[in-house]
């Protein structure tokens, strides 16, 4: 099952670098939609994917889009996304930055909870590292091993006092996220102020939204931990990550990690990422169709392409109560039980396109063209192949076709309706 979230959530303030006031809004998403970013100031604006092909390299944050229609400085937002393990959500902006808020990931990440996370119909990406991969930018220095989840291990040296070397490791999850990196905040040194705001940076960074460090410590401030600097650097790293638009399984090694040479580092690792999409098994099914036995006929669902395309399966066996009397020492699967299978994985595909399917249910509305090729006994494995053909509000048609050992045995286009429950 995708993951969005339940409700809205609203985080308003200003940007750090471009110091332009900025409300960002998060809303749930239909399943296969992705995460993506909408700038809703500018009119007619596409919505930009958080994928590392739309990402620009920039000074000191990350980048998606180009101008004018970019949003800059999105790892905190998208490192909280990561951490939540959501798949699909719409990020909406009226402004070209979001909001720093106090320098962290946690306002983001509190947000997003409160909103509530939910499941939804339809199968997540696994990237899982089949070898090594390594990778330098300048001091910038990344390592990558499989694994079976997301391990970031993360060391900086700076020459100041506070900080000097420091090395954190983590494997991420939504509560190792919440209890050791949300709260870590971006920070930076008085003497390059003048500089980065010669470069048009750091125009909406202040003593309160980000720890900053003279000769002498933190100034107007304090530190939340004594390795504060480290867990915002692995912070910045999660963000950059989910820029792979999968959930990651390898053990990241990086030293003195930067936005630009994360980002690198991402499209570095595409090419040895296997792409996994996860299986739909019976339970995850039943939280979808409100069908149960002896009516529910379907077993297991083995593709979605959200909003396109659907495969799942029926396994035929003697059991099946409808053998008792449907041709007694000559068992045939009837031919409507087909079709009926046949539509229950397409409403499967069906409630992937619309808002809240927990509270909605399909009704099938016409049959078309069906046609039974040859008979269906026990033993034999059903698969239903379905293609959705028209969407017209709560209405929509599909094209289906079951098979037995690659050979066609029905085929039929239905329409179907999706009402409340």
């Amino acid at each position: 099952m995708r993951r969005t979230i339940r409700g809205s959530a609203v985080v308003s303030g200003v940007g750090l670098h471009l110091g332009v006031p900025c409300s960002l809004e998060f809303q749930p998403a239909h399943s296969g939609t992705g995460v993506r970013f909408l700038r809703r100031d500018l009119p007619g604006a596409v919505v930009i994917p958080a994928l590392v092909e739309h990402a620009v390299l920039s000074e000191r944050r990350t980048q998606l889009g180009d101008e004018p229609n970019a949003v800059h400085t999105v790892e905190h937002v998208l490192a909280a996304v990561l951490a939540h393990d959501i798949d699909d959500v719409l990020i909406s902006l009226d402004g070209p930055e979001p909001p720093i808020m106090d320098g962290s990931a946690g306002p983001f990440f509190e947000a997003l909870g409160a909103a509530g996370i939910c499941e939804q119909p339809g199968c997540t990406w696994t990237g899982r590292l089949t070898a090594p991969v390594r990778l330098q930018d300048g001091d910038s220095v990344y390592e990558a091993f499989p694994s079976d989840g997301l391990e970031l291990e993360v060391f900086i040296d700076f020459p100041h006092a506070l900080i000097g070397q420091q090395r954190f490791a983590s494997r991420i999850t939504t509560a190792t996220f919440g209890q050791e990196l949300a709260f870590a905040r971006t920070f930076g040194f008085m003497s390059e102020v003048e500089s980065l705001r010669a470069r048009g940076l750091i125009k909406g960074a202040s003593t309160q939204n980000a720890v900053v460090l003279d000769g002498d410590g933190v100034v107007e401030n304090t530190l939340r931990s004594p390795d504060e600097f480290v867990r915002h650097k692995m912070m910045d790293c999660v963000g950059d990550l989910a820029l792979a638009g999968s959930r990651l399984r390898a053990r990241i090694v990086a030293h003195k990690p930067s936005h630009r040479g994360t980002v690198l580092f991402v499209r570095a690792l595409q090419a040895s990422l296997a792409q996994e999409s996860q299986v739909l098994g019976i339970e995850e099914i039943m939280k979808v169709l409100p069908h149960r036995y002896p009516f529910l006929l379907v077993d297991r669902v083995l593709e979605i392409e959200p909003q396109k395309r659907i495969v799942g399966i029926k396994n035929v066996t003697i059991n099946e109560p409808f053998f008792q009397g449907h041709f007694p020492g000559h068992p045939i699967m009837p031919g409507v039980l087909i079709v009926e299978a046949m539509a229950q994985v397409g409403g499967m595909l069906l409630m992937g396109t619309v808002p809240n399917p927990e509270n909605k249910v399909v009704y099938f509305t016409s049959l078309n063209n069906v046609k039974w090729r040859k008979p269906v006994k026990p033993g034999d494995q059903l698969r239903f192949e379905l293609d959705l053909l028209q969407v017209r509000g709560m209405m929509c048609r599909m094209q289906g076709v079951a098979k037995v050992d690659g050979e066609v045995v029905c085929e039929a286009e239905m329409s179907a309706m999706v009402r409340d429950k």
